[in-house]
């Protein structure tokens, strides 16, 4: 699997963001979270909040995938509330995605910022992400 093939959703983007998304899922497919870290450094130094959140948001997409039929979706996930706080966020931020709630979405990054745990999701978003595609990409590696 190359991490371009796996970006469809994030084409669309600017140059950079497709850059960082690409630099994000290597780094985590390479078991480096230092490197997932700095790319969202990157983005963030680059374009302020916006740009850290555009990187996850593309990353949403990727993980979410193209061909999903418009929602509403619901979010079906046994015992979400006793899971820990990354796991939460991240299923809520990828119901935010497959929804188009871009308000949701940002709610969900700035209380993240908040509450003093944004990159500890990003670094479960990005993984999230890995395994859903090594998963589409025929099997676990």
């Amino acid at each position: 699997m190359t991490v371009t093939d796996t970006l469809r959703n994030v084409e669309a983007q600017p140059d950079d963001v497709f850059d960082d998304v690409a630099l994000v899922l290597r780094s985590a497919l390479a078991g480096d979270g230092d490197g997932v870290v700095d790319a969202f450094d990157k983005a963030a130094v680059r374009s302020g909040v916006t740009g850290a959140y555009e990187v996850a948001w593309s990353l949403a997409g990727a993980t979410v995938g193209d061909g999903i039929v418009a929602g509403p979706w619901r979010l079906e996930f046994p015992g979400i509330e006793e899971a820990p706080y990354d796991k939460r966020w991240v299923a809520r931020f990828l119901s935010a995605y497959a929804n188009a709630d871009d308000a949701s979405g940002e709610a969900l990054f700035g209380a993240a910022i908040a509450d003093g745990k944004l990159p500890q999701c990003l670094m479960t978003l990005a993984g999230s992400a890995v395994a859903t595609l090594r998963r589409r990409d025929g099997g676990e590696r």
